[in-house]
């Protein structure tokens, strides 16, 4: 089953990003390898692809797990998660309707 992680930021995470960004961006692209990843992506602070200096506000990782306790795992380690990015994860069962 698909599962949503919506991540919001901490304040100014922009540096804590940066830092942790090349971890994070590893595990996403495992899950992308094993054909797991439905969709990922941050959501910035303005509305442009590129906020620069604005930042993001957080993120969301849709992804197929065995189990939400296994989805609320992953999120719990997170680099981002673990180095204080994120203020706040939430992890739902996710039905995906379209596209088919």
């Amino acid at each position: 089953m698909y599962y949503s992680i919506y991540s919001e930021d901490c304040e100014n995470s922009l540096e804590k990003r940066k830092a942790a960004r090349t971890e994070h961006m590893a595990r996403i692209e495992h899950l992308y390898e094993e054909g797991r990843l439905l969709l990922a992506g941050p959501h910035p602070n303005i509305d442009s692809n590129e906020p620069g200096p604005a930042g993001f506000s957080g993120s969301l990782v849709v992804a197929e797990f065995a189990s939400l306790q296994e989805a609320q795992e992953w999120a719990k380690n997170d680099p981002f998660q673990l180095t204080g990015v994120y203020e706040k994860v939430s992890v739902k069962p996710f039905k995906l309707i379209l596209p088919k």
